[in-house]
């Protein structure tokens, strides 16, 4: 099967906003074994928008088409599909209402404009929208008066914003693919998300135990992020679910220490998972993170039920008044170093009366450093029931992936304590 996708958006092309439609619609239908051929992106711009689409309807069975449903004079999207196709736009009275309602609910008042957002094109499929008013829609082309011999197409429109876009895409656009457009042949995929490793080494780890498996065709993916390394393992074929999990066995054989989740799972959502399966609780107190542990852990819908409470001391003085760390070992040892990273995670844990407390101390940079501690040093601590645990990396990386890098190993700290494991 043949897919298309072009994201729409002046935004995209002046370089206003990142492009993350790309990569995460390729990988939502990769994992239903569609495989997109061509991505194109364009401005708001109609001419550009009919050129791009006529294309992509000249050669594809399924054109996705993101941005540009909204209510704002560049919202073209809508109107030119429906014009290039010669649909009539007719007003849906239930998306109406729909809208109405949503502006109901949060007390402000309609602007007419949005109203045209409830214009849908002859024949096409509505696809609602629970986070926003502008619906997606989903239309047949048949015949498809751009391909060689009128084969038939499929035209998806999707509105701009992630948040609107991905439910619609997951709860109700996938559905309808595998109903009217099921990929040819078995198809099984399975990502592996690992942290504490780096990709070559993940590669180095596996290749040679998993080369029987991929010279009979399984497929072998790495994808290098912050802080973690997916590995991606994909067949085809009537033996693709037995071939993909030989192949997961494989690899967690030989590094399963470092796997934390699979496909989309995000490594705070995990250890707040164990946390919840054993009704521990966890508190956190940071200094050059500034809040990013905390703020990635109370992401996780649920943290409440594990998560008690959280310090940001950034100051000498607040790591003393806050969670009473002793300023004479401040003096000797500096507020970067073992036993203050230490001395914070057992006042939280005692402050916070908790399971479980991390504790980050480090230098983000880019000044601060000394020859005996350089930009990146960091000091991670985790305070249990009868010891406390202190890990020593260096992350030299400028602040932001620093922050989440050091933020991703304090988790993967505590998870590898949840599971008994020992740190590596």
């Amino acid at each position: 099967m043949n897919i298309e996708l072009i994201n729409t958006g002046s935004e995209l092309m002046l370089g206003r906003v990142v492009n993350s439609h790309q990569s995460w619609i390729c990988r939502e239908l990769a994992g239903l074994g569609c495989v997109v051929t061509r991505q194109v992106a364009v401005g708001d711009s109609a001419p550009d928008i009919c050129a791009a689409v006529r294309e992509a309807l000249g050669r594809a069975d399924l054109v996705i088409v993101t941005g540009g449903l909204g209510p704002t004079a560049d919202d073209l999207t809508r109107d030119v599909i429906a014009e290039l196709l010669g649909k009539k736009l007719r007003e849906d009275t239930t998306i109406v209402a729909r809208i109405e309602e949503f502006f109901a609910q949060r007390q402000r008042p309609m602007p007419a404009r949005t109203r045209v957002q409830a214009l849908v094109p002859d024949g096409a499929r509505v696809l609602a929208n629970a986070h926003g008013t502008a619906p997606g829609l989903f239309m047949e082309t048949s015949p498809n008066p751009f391909r060689p011999g009128g084969e038939k197409s499929w035209v998806v429109m999707l509105p701009g914003p992630p948040r609107e876009l991905r439910p619609m895409f997951t709860e109700q656009l996938i559905p309808l693919l595998r109903q009217k457009l099921p990929p040819p042949t078995a198809f099984a995929c399975r990502t592996l998300k690992t942290t504490g490793l780096g990709e070559s080494l993940v590669e180095e780890s596996i290749a040679g135990p998993l080369q029987p498996l991929t010279a009979a065709g399984l497929e072998v993916g790495y994808c290098a992020q912050v802080g973690a390394v997916e590995v991606r393992l994909l067949a085809r074929g009537g033996a693709a679910q037995t071939t993909v999990a030989r192949a997961e066995q494989i690899v967690r054989e030989r590094i399963g220490q470092h796997i934390f989740g699979e496909n989309d799972d995000q490594l705070e959502t995990v250890v707040v998972r164990l946390l919840t399966e054993r009704r521990q609780t966890l508190a956190t107190a940071e200094s050059c993170t500034g809040g990013q542990l905390a703020n990635r852990v109370t992401n996780v819908p649920g943290a409440s039920a594990v998560f008690r409470c959280g310090w940001v001391t950034y100051s000498n003085e607040a790591k003393e008044q806050l969670l009473g760390v002793d300023g004479g070992t401040l003096a000797t040892h500096g507020a970067v170093s073992e036993p203050i990273a230490r001395a914070m995670a057992e006042g939280a844990r005692q402050r916070g009366g908790v399971d479980y407390a991390l504790a980050i101390t480090g230098i983000a940079g880019p000044a601060g450093g000394t020859p005996e501690k350089p930009v990146g040093t960091v000091f991670i601590a985790l305070a249990m029931e009868g010891k406390t645990q202190v890990l020593n990396p260096v992350n030299p990386y400028d602040r932001e992936t620093f922050k989440y890098v050091t933020s991703q190993q304090a988790l993967e700290l505590l998870r590898r304590s949840l599971l008994g494991q020992m740190s590596a």
